[in-house]
């Protein structure tokens, strides 16, 4: 177990921007970027590895989701497909 530092942990790795208003700190934890919520959104501060808690976590959140409230998941490509096919007219 290590020790728990604030300045470590309270401190996110450098932003890359990724398109005109998401950056991303952490691999594949894409977030908007703060610069855009400044004015209506105070930021928080969120310690690193509770970050990557959450983010690990999506998929279980997902699944329970599933389990619980959708009788079935449809495929985001399978909308998509749709739509190039015209079938999204209905």
């Amino acid at each position: 177990m290590s020790a728990y530092r604030f300045e470590e942990q309270h401190t996110p790795p450098p932003a890359r921007q990724v398109t005109d208003v998401a950056v991303e700190r952490f691999e594949h934890i894409f977030e908007v970027d703060p610069k855009l919520m400044t004015v209506h959104v105070a930021q928080q501060l969120f310690p690193n590895w509770d970050t990557l808690r959450i983010a690990a976590s999506r998929g279980d959140h997902l699944e329970w989701m599933h389990r619980h409230w959708a009788a079935e998941a449809v495929s985001g490509q399978k909308l998509l497909d749709e739509l190039d096919a015209g079938d999204g007219d209905r």
